[in-house]
């Protein structure tokens, strides 16, 4: 979630959606995401919307968030009304949501199951730095409903670490990762990076070893975006760091897909693996296939019924807000029927499913499959699914059939 907000039309006081975004609530999926905004330190490449103890300023703390996310939840509750809204899945997402107490998370999930009701089977997810959790803390957080951490490992070589400016050490991940087990969770994610400054092919290889020999069911693998702002930027900007090298940065991929594939994690969208179908991530699905959610948080967006919208920034503004009994939204944008079309279809080509054949232009997907970019079979069958190469060049495959 990045950490600037764009314009939009003004939201009203009360957080009334438009009519239409109501017409079919319920029948879509629902979700909750929850941003947590508090780091202890920020990482130099990060541009998400995250606070340190001294820039959170007066109006806001940890001790009291999470009653200030639970009057969002009854927010929610009263701006979309009684209809039957079973929540498929929940994720809680930073930041590092885990510098709150675990029972502090339990209780936003209790208000989400008290207000709206999880489903049966609901999946919830928290995000973690390993630093931030111990035994005991994630055998409360199992207690108190989750059934999927994860885990920010991003590299498993120190130098690398150093320059992302994370304060984990490299053995802390197999750790967290054994007692996440013996806790009872389900299903665990570990995230990579590949691109950083200083990388070498090696270098990616060893994290790519050492994420596998923890045995999670699921590794998120993205490739590193230098954004403006952040201190990273800064120091590529100064010549002090090297920008990641385009080519580099497809083989790195490559490699990951070959050594992912080879340990039976098997590709679900571009950026995710997952062992088998169960243990892919159900709340990121959701987004990616046309789900309703709510976004609770300062800056976190939501989207219901082709409306969007996203909240103040600053955890002081949000928490001053909803204390007044006021929505939190900072602005909304409706979606129209071409900007849903190129929306499905850049986010539903990502995925190994593909996107229904019929939503695109069979001339275009025929030139993008005599380019190798587009599987043939699968087409003749009604899905356009990328290949591998198409993966490699997804952006301008989607400009392209879009």
């Amino acid at each position: 979630m990045p950490s600037t907000l764009p314009d939009g039309e003004s939201v009203p006081a009360d957080g009334a959606l438009p009519g239409g975004a109501l017409e079919g609530l319920g029948d879509r999926p629902f979700a909750f995401y929850v941003h947590v905004p508090f780091c202890v330190t920020r990482c130099g490449y990060c541009d998400f919307n995250t606070y340190t103890a001294t820039e959170l300023g007066p109006g806001a703390s940890r001790d009291s968030y999470a009653d200030t996310a639970v009057n969002e939840v009854r927010l929610a509750r009263r701006v979309l009304g009684d209809v039957d809204l079973p929540v498929e899945t929940v994720f809680v997402g930073g930041g590092t949501p885990t510098l709150l107490p675990p029972d502090d998370l339990g209780r936003v999930l209790s208000a989400i199951d008290g207000e709206f009701g999880l489903a049966p089977g609901a999946e919830v997810t928290t995000e973690a730095n390993p630093e931030s959790v111990d035994e005991a803390y994630v055998a409360r957080l199992r207690e108190v409903g989750f059934t999927r951490i994860s885990y920010g490992m991003q590299s498993a070589r120190e130098h690398v670490l150093a320059v992302l400016e994370r304060t984990h050490t490299p053995g802390r991940v197999p750790q967290v990762v054994e007692w996440t087990r013996k806790a009872g969770f389900e299903h665990i994610n570990l995230d990579l990076i590949y691109g950083t400054p200083g990388e070498s092919d090696d270098d990616w290889r060893a994290s790519l070893e050492a994420a596998l020999a923890a045995e999670p069911d699921h590794v998120s693998a993205y490739a590193l975006i230098v954004e403006e702002g952040t201190r990273l930027a800064a120091q590529v900007k100064r010549g002090e760091l090297t920008p990641p090298d385009d080519d580099a940065m497809a083989d790195r991929y490559l490699i990951a897909d070959e050594m992912l594939t080879a340990r039976g994690l098997r590709w679900y969208e571009i950026s995710n693996w997952a062992a088998d179908p169960g243990a892919a991530c159900r709340h990121n699905m959701l987004y990616w296939t046309g789900a309703d959610w709510w976004g609770v948080g300062p800056g976190a967006h939501s989207h219901v019924g082709g409306t969007r919208w996203w909240n103040v920034k600053h955890p002081a503004a949000y928490a001053s807000r909803l204390a007044e009994d006021t929505t939190p939204a900072y602005a909304r944008e409706l979606l129209d029927e071409e900007d849903r079309h190129i929306e499905r279809v850049m986010l539903e080509l990502r995925l190994a499913q593909g996107c229904p054949a019929g939503l695109l232009d069979d001339k275009a997907v025929r030139r993008a499959i005599d380019d190798g970019l587009i599987e043939p079979a699968p087409y003749a069958e009604g899905r356009a699914v990328l290949t591998l190469r198409g993966r490699l060049l997804a952006d301008a495959v989607v400009r392209d059939l879009t």
